[in-house]
């Protein structure tokens, strides 16, 4: 059985507020009228990648100090990424912080915004204050994470249970809504730089963001699920287009795409996410696999026993809104579901990416002992075995 809800799940489950809303959010054609209405100088950092930089930045002669995160190392943010970028930039030479990228560097300028932990690895075991005392803008350039506008920074750390280290890697998030930007800067413009199979990868962990929100068990308000029924319908919409138009479909609906991931970023920040991010985050810390991607591959297996474990309920609802958007039956509405999702990214088993018969039996206990204010979430409740379950079928 799982284990008894900890402190910090149980405040989030104790948390009555309708919506988190907490940054002023912006809309703007390109990365040059962003930089004129906030006026960017030499106090700002501004951290982004060279890919998008060049094309989008280094025309505009701006004095900011731009870093690149290819400089700390490749990959989503870990401990060690996390302490060379503090190195890298002191935190008396800044003022504001400019996020310009993907999830992992919307995380990492989270953290620039903070005061400097002790270590890195106390931060994320909450040993040390969450203390924002900068300015953070975050620009994504991707239409997945919604980091832009959450309260949790996610890296890979060194595990712990029961205080001890293990030896392995998991993913841990951060939370605290001290870490939320303070302004959000959609320009769906920065999207036009991202290759077909990391656009797919974070949008459809957009429409998991979403979905998890919607059935949400108990974190779930009138507000989150208004934000995340319109971000799957917008999803899914965009899918369907791909799906019958190519690949290139998506460039007329980017715009829909990047509103589509902040909408889902809102629900989640309320209503939560769950098993999906939960049973993901260790195959993503310790084989590397995109973020989006882990989440894909164990996505249509939950849902199958989600759909086992309590058919009715909010589950029903969300066959009735698939099954409405792809006008099949309700009964039918995961499977339909699951194949639109094959044609936008073909789904890779667990072995591909690296992923062990012991892995089987090894990741539901790192699972249950690291990720439970994500397993408190779960629509129907997760043990061992159906987590065991979980994996042995994706595997």
């Amino acid at each position: 059985m799982a284990k008894k809800m900890d402190a910090f799940s149980a405040s989030l489950m104790a948390d009555k507020r309708e919506i988190i809303f907490a940054p002023t959010v912006y809309k703007f054609q390109t990365f040059a009228q962003m930089a004129e209405e906030f006026g960017l100088n030499e106090r700002d950092v501004v951290l982004t990648n060279e890919f998008i930089y060049t094309p989008f930045m280094k025309d505009l002669g701006l004095k900011c100090q731009f870093v690149f995160q290819e400089k700390f190392g490749a990959g989503e943010p870990s401990e060690e990424m996390i302490q060379i970028m503090y190195d890298a930039i002191p935190y008396d030479s800044y003022d504001r912080v400019i996020a310009v990228g993907g999830g992992a560097i919307l995380d990492l300028c989270k953290l620039l915004g903070c005061q400097r932990p002790d270590t890195v690895h106390n931060l994320y075991y909450k040993r040390f204050p969450v203390i924002h005392e900068k300015d953070v803008i975050a620009v994504p350039t991707t239409c997945g994470t919604g980091s832009e506008c959450t309260n949790i920074s996610v890296a890979i750390v060194k595990t712990e249970i029961d205080g001890v280290l293990t030896g392995g890697e998991t993913k841990l998030g951060l939370v605290s809504d001290d870490i939320i930007p303070n302004k959000v800067c959609l320009i769906p413009d920065l999207l036009k730089t991202l290759p077909y199979k990391p656009f797919a990868c974070s949008a459809i962990d957009a429409l998991i963001h979403a979905t998890e929100s919607f059935l949400s068990p108990c974190r779930k308000t009138i507000t989150s699920e208004l934000f995340s029924v319109k971000a799957m319908e917008m999803i899914l919409e965009g899918f369907r287009r791909i799906s019958e138009n190519g690949q290139e479909a998506r460039f007329d609906y980017l715009d829909e795409f990047v509103t589509a991931s902040f909408y889902a970023g809102i629900a989640f920040l309320k209503a939560g996410c769950a098993t999906v991010h939960a049973m993901s985050f260790p195959l993503g810390g310790t084989y590397h696999v995109p973020h989006g991607e882990s989440n894909y591959m164990l996505f249509g297996s939950i849902l199958r026993i989600y759909d086992e474990g309590n058919p009715n309920g909010e589950l029903l609802k969300f066959k009735e809104m698939i099954a409405r958007i792809f006008g099949c039956k309700v009964e039918d509405a995961i499977d339909e579901l699951n194949a639109l999702l094959e044609k936008i990214l073909p789904l890779r088993p667990l072995h591909d990416a690296g992923f062990t018969e012991q892995d089987i039996v090894d990741f539901p206990k790192s699972v249950e002992a690291n990720q439970q204010r994500l397993l408190t979430n779960s629509y129907v409740p997760m043990d061992l075995a159906l987590m065991e379950r979980v994996y042995r079928e994706c595997f």
